[in-house]
């Protein structure tokens, strides 16, 4: 009895450490994407974010506007930033699903040529595909005053 509960411990014991050192792994996969996503806006392409998005991503702008993939990657495409950069990232698994989130600095000119200087929080959504590819599914952002 005694030796059949410490192999039940045992085995418990290397199940959820298994579990924790895939999150880990998770965890660092989807802050590397995010950090991809960044670089798409440091350098101005948006082909290094599309493969990143979810065939059904959804964007949420701070100011309310709701995009599609295919329109999100047509703003991205006209938007051209002077600078940009990530503050505070943290990302949360749980299971197939991760949620990212951070602060958003950047300054450039709009899809309309327009200067802008936005400082934001942004929520991302990312889910394990059946590929095993990390996407992401939906994104939000809030302006925040600085």
């Amino acid at each position: 009895m005694k030796k059949s509960w410490i192999w039940c411990v045992l085995v418990l014991v290397s199940v959820v450490s298994v579990g924790w050192s895939q999150d880990g792994a998770a965890e660092k996969v989807v802050a590397a994407q995010e950090q991809q996503w960044l670089q798409s806006q440091e350098v101005n392409n948006p082909d290094l974010v599309a493969p990143l998005l979810a065939e059904k991503f959804v964007e949420t702008l701070a100011n309310g506007q709701v995009h599609d993939k295919a329109e999100a990657l047509a703003i991205a495409k006209k938007t051209k930033y002077d600078s940009v950069g990530y503050t505070d990232v943290k990302v949360t698994v749980y299971g197939n699903a991760a949620v990212a989130t951070g602060g958003f600095d950047g300054k450039g000119t709009d899809e309309m040529g327009k200067p802008f200087d936005d400082h934001e929080r942004w929520t991302d959504t990312w889910v394990k595909m059946p590929s095993g590819k990390w996407q992401c599914v939906a994104s939000a952002d809030v302006s925040v005053s600085k």
